[in-house]
């Protein structure tokens, strides 16, 4: 059947009495139908069946002819029926239509109870680049569906200048509900917080719980004693285990004994308890440490919240925090041992006294073979431990892990050479061990190779003499020019460090 006779065909059946026909054949008439089809389709839209209202929107939009859908299809997208709602609005959207009519008629659909209809009518204010109504479009900011206040969210941000738009995301901000309230406060940039100062503040007490994490994310650059007294106000009236964690991360502070009750009040918590644990470090007294001791000796007590208080146990630097923590390395809880290993992480960098040197340099070095997949966080806890520097060495010249060699070759550098034990830092067979490293045929461990040579040259050690390379060649160099085309972005940018370190008028050539 050619299409002048499909036409005629499809014409004969809009005007019959079968609804499914008239059906069909406003949706054939779409497809195969000729400019002046499209009159005939604004003219079907009257229906009183809405599936062929519906079918007549989808041919209007297929035959992409917009004055004669600029007058029905802001219509159709006020119909009692969903389906026509939505197949108008995407009818409008594909035609382009614009003008007071049809920001009216999208406007409309932003209060729509299908989610579908709200997303066409936000894809058809974008594209007009317009807010429509801009209380309901702010207030999409609370919606359900992550299609819709995500576009709502992103016209919202397009339009952050318009006046109207802007005063409505601050009234919203001081006194929204719930979710839209939470996303206006997440758009308005810092520089806004002061004028909502009073509305945060009483926000602490809002009946949402993502509002109060919200309102105190937003009060986390404030720094004044009425938003600190405010702070712990709401904090000795919190319920919500998240919303305790943040207030007691936003209130800690070295020495503030006034923390101690409400973090004790949390500890147990399996939310708020990791939280509480370093709140209680930061206080760091006596009752605070005592409180931290008796949480790690707790087995009933979660693991992230023994975990905490291993690694604040180590912050504070008790006389007894290393015999406290090197039993945990055992601990039947793998969080626990990690924690216990920052515990010690953190003894080390304050400068272990020097009966506790051995026995801790001895567990962290076995733990780096015994357990190769936590090699990185132990070989953090090592950085400054010049007293492990012979197990180390043995370990990069012995060890199969390429995680353990990784972990191992940035270790055989100091951060600087004003800490303890530098002098046994830089020989010249642990610079030979890094330029071999450069050669592993695991990516990590040449990337932690190229790292540790940039920090060796960083700190002044110079390079040995290339006994290998031929007359007038740098082996090193060449080595290293081949690795800045490897396929390892991260580690063609830290050859590229070590090149230019190398380059450079005080560099070693």
């Amino acid at each position: 059947m050619g299409s002048e006779h499909q036409i005629a065909f499809f014409l004969r059946e809009l005007a019959g009495r079968n609804t499914q026909r008239r059906v069909a054949a406003a949706k054939g008439l779409g497809k195969v139908g000729r400019r002046e089809h499209a009159w005939v389709l604004a003219e079907t839209a009257g229906d009183p069946m809405p599936q062929v209202r519906e079918a007549a929107a989808i041919g209007l939009g297929r035959l992409g002819v917009p004055e004669a859908g600029e007058k029905v299809l802001p219509l159709l997208m006020g119909d009692m029926d969903p389906w026509v709602r939505r197949r108008a609005s995407l009818a409008a959207i594909h035609l382009e239509l614009h003008g007071d009519g049809i920001v009216r008629a999208f406007a409309k659909l932003l209060n729509d109870p299908e989610y579908h209809v709200r997303i066409n009518a936000l894809v058809g204010l974008t594209a007009l680049g317009v807010p429509g109504d801009v209380p309901a479009l702010v207030s999409l900011l609370g919606d359900p569906d992550g299609a819709v206040w995500g576009r709502a969210r992103s016209l919202i941000y397009v339009l952050r200048d318009d006046p109207a738009v802007k005063a409505e995301v601050i009234r919203t901000a001081r006194h929204g509900d719930g979710a839209a309230r939470v996303e206006a406060l997440t758009l308005l940039p810092g520089r806004c917080t002061e004028r909502l100062l009073d509305s945060l503040l009483a926000g602490l007490h809002d009946p949402s719980t993502d509002v109060r994490i919200a309102v105190a994310r937003r009060l986390s650059d404030v720094e004044t004693p009425q938003v600190r007294d405010a702070l712990a106000t709401a904090l000795d009236a919190e319920q919500s285990p998240a919303v305790a964690a943040r207030l007691l991360h936003m209130l800690e502070q070295p020495g503030d004994q006034q923390l101690i009750r409400p973090a004790q009040r949390w500890l147990r918590d399996p939310v708020a308890g990791p939280a509480a644990a370093h709140a209680l470090g930061e206080v760091d007294t006596g009752t605070a440490v005592e409180h931290l001791r008796g949480v790690i000796a707790d087995t009933a007590t979660p693991g992230p919240t023994r975990a905490a208080a291993a690694k604040a146990i180590g912050e504070c630097r008790r006389w007894d925090a290393v015999w406290l923590l090197l039993p945990l390395l055992d601990d039947p809880d793998t969080e626990v041992q990690a924690g216990a290993v920052d515990g010690l992480g953190a003894a080390v960098y304050s400068g272990l006294r020097l009966w506790e040197r051995r026995p801790v340099t001895r567990a962290l070095v076995a733990r780096l073979t015994a357990e190769p997949s936590t090699a990185w966080r132990t070989g953090y806890a090592l950085i400054g431990l010049p007293d492990a520097l012979p197990d180390l060495r043995r370990l990069a010249d012995s060890t199969e892990d390429d995680e353990v060699r990784a972990a191992v070759l940035p270790l055989l550098v100091p951060e600087d050479l004003d800490g303890p034990g530098h002098g046994n830092y830089g020989t010249e067979e642990d610079v030979r061990r890094l330029v071999r490293g450069l050669d592993d045929p695991q990516e990590p461990v040449r990337y932690s190779a190229a790292l540790a040579l940039q920090q060796w040259l960083k700190v002044g050690f110079a390079l040995p003499p290339d006994r290998d390379a031929a007359p007038g060649r740098d082996a090193l160099h060449d080595r290293l020019v081949v690795l800045a085309s490897d396929s390892s972005p991260r580690l063609r940018q830290a050859v590229a460090a070590v090149l230019q370190a190398l380059a450079g008028p005080d560099g070693p050539n």
